[in-house]
C-alpha cells in the first residue's frame, strides 16, 4: 500500500495536480524523498471520540482545501467522514485487499464509509466483483485499477553476492525468498511449515528460505523456525531497502498469504525475473495470468507450497523459462504509467462532473 502511494504521488503530473500526503499517526519509511513531489502532513492528535466526529482532522483537511481526498485501507471510515465534514468535492478510496472471511464488523463499518465515497478503487478484478456485495454499494461506484510498478527499476540483474555473504549462504544454494509485512494475513508460519516439509522431502537440496520484512508476527515466525529445527536454513533479515539485490539473489519468490489485493512485492519480483510460487488468493491469479497459473497453490496447504518450490527449482531450464514468462507478464499488464494515468483520470472525473 505504501509503495503504491509513493509511486502514485511521485509520478503524478505536477502541472495538473498539487499533491498532499496526510498521515494519521506518523510518516513511515516510504516518506523518504516524497517531499520533493508533495507536501507532507501528520494529523494532529485526536481523541477517542474522533471516530464519531473527527473535528481536528476535518479542520486540517479544510486548511489544505483539496479537490479530492484519496484514502487507503484502514483509515477509510475516519478519513471519509472528516473529508465529508470538510465539504471536499470528491472522496476516493482504494481497497488493497480484505480478510478472508470478512468480518461482519468490518463490512458494516466499511459499508458506512462506502456510502459517502464517490469512487471505490479495487486493485484486483476479484476484489472489484466482491466489494458491491460485501459493502452493499452500487456496482457503478467500484472501479478496478490494477497496481503498477516501475519495470525499468525492477529488471533482471546478476547476483552480486551481497545477500549471500551477509547471511553466509553458499553460492550454489537456491534461495526461496519472500518480501512483505510480518503480519497474520501473510501467514508466514505456514511458509515455514512448508519449508520444513520441503527440507524433509528434498534431502539433497541446499535451499534456504529468506523472509524479508518486519511486523507483529515476527516472534511467531521465529518460534515456528525453532519448532521445526530450521535455525540454520531460514533467515529473517528484517526490513530491507536493497530490493534489487534481493531479487537478483532469489531463485524463487513466494507468498503464503491468506489474502492479497494486487501484491506489489509479487509484481516487483516477477518484473525482476524471479519465478513465483504463491497462494491462490485475491489478485494473485490475475497477476500470474494463464501462462503461470500452475505456479498457484491453495492457501493453508504447506505441502502444496513445498511441491511448488520443488517444481520451480527442478532444473535451470525450468527456472529460466519461468523467469522469462514472469517478466513479460508484468511488463505487458502492470506498468506504473498505466496505473498513474488511471488514477489521474479518476481525479479529473470528479473535477469535471
Amino acid at each position: 500500500m505504501e509503495r503504491v502511494l509513493f509511486d502514485l504521488v511521485s509520478r503524478s503530473d505536477r502541472h495538473r495536480f498539487e499533491m498532499h500526503v496526510l498521515c494519521l499517526e506518523y510518516l513511515g519509511r516510504f516518506s523518504e524523498g516524497l517531499d520533493s513531489a508533495a507536501e507532507l502532513h501528520v494529523a494532529s492528535p485526536m481523541s477517542r471520540l474522533s471516530l464519531i466526529r473527527p473535528r481536528a482532522l476535518s479542520r486540517q483537511i479544510s486548511s489544505i482545501a483539496p479537490s479530492v481526498v484519496h484514502t487507503h485501507s484502514g483509515v477509510w471510515y475516519k478519513g471519509s467522514l472528516a473529508a465529508k465534514l470538510a465539504n471536499v468535492p470528491m472522496i476516493v478510496h482504494t481497497e488493497h485487499g480484505r480478510q478472508q472471511p470478512d468480518s461482519l464488523h468490518s463490512r458494516v463499518v466499511d459499508g458506512m464509509a462506502a456510502r459517502r465515497t464517490d469512487a471505490i478503487v479495487a486493485v484486483s478484478q476479484r476484489l472489484a466483483r466482491d466489494l458491491p456485495r460485501l459493502l452493499r454499494t452500487p456496482t457503478g461506484r467500484v472501479v478496478f485499477i490494477a497496481n503498477g510498478i516501475d519495470t525499468d527499476t525492477h529488471r533482471p540483474r546478476a547476483d552480486n553476492g551481497a545477500l549471500r555473504r551477509e547471511l553466509a549462504i553458499d553460492a550454489d544454494a537456491p534461495i526461496i525468498g519472500s518480501i512483505g509485512r510480518l503480519e497474520s494475513i501473510k501467514a508466514y508460519e505456514l511458509m515455514v511449515e512448508g519449508f520444513a516439509h520441503f527440507v524433509k522431502t528434498n534431502p539433497g537440496s541446499k535451499a534456504v528460505l529468506v523472509i524479508c520484512g518486519e511486523g507483529r508476527s515476527r516472534l511467531a515466525v521465529e518460534r515456528a523456525v525453532e519448532r521445526h529445527g530450521l535455525g540454520n536454513r531460514v533467515h529473517l533479515p528484517g526490513w530491507r531497502n536493497d530490493i534489487s539485490d534481493l531479487h537478483a539473489a532469489f531463485s524463487v519468490f513466494t507468498l503464503s498469504s491468506r489474502s492479497e489485493g494486487t501484491s506489489i512485492s509479487l509484481l516487483e519480483a516477477m518484473s525482476a525475473g524471479v519465478p513465483p510460487v504463491v497462494t491462490d488468493v485475491g489478485g494473485n491469479a490475475a497477476v500470474l495470468g494463464a501462462s503461470l497459473s500452475h505456479c498457484l497453490v491453495p492457501f493453508n496447504d504447506p505441502r502444496a507450497l513445498a511441491a511448488g518450490w520443488g517444481q520451480a527449482l527442478s532444473s535451470e531450464a525450468v527456472r529460466t523459462n519461468l523467469s522469462m514468462i514472469a517478466r513479460a507478464r508484468v511488463v505487458d499488464a502492470f506498468g506504473l504509467e498505466r496505473m498513474t494515468q488511471a488514477y489521474q483520470q479518476l481525479y479529473l472525473r470528479g473535477k469535471n462532473g
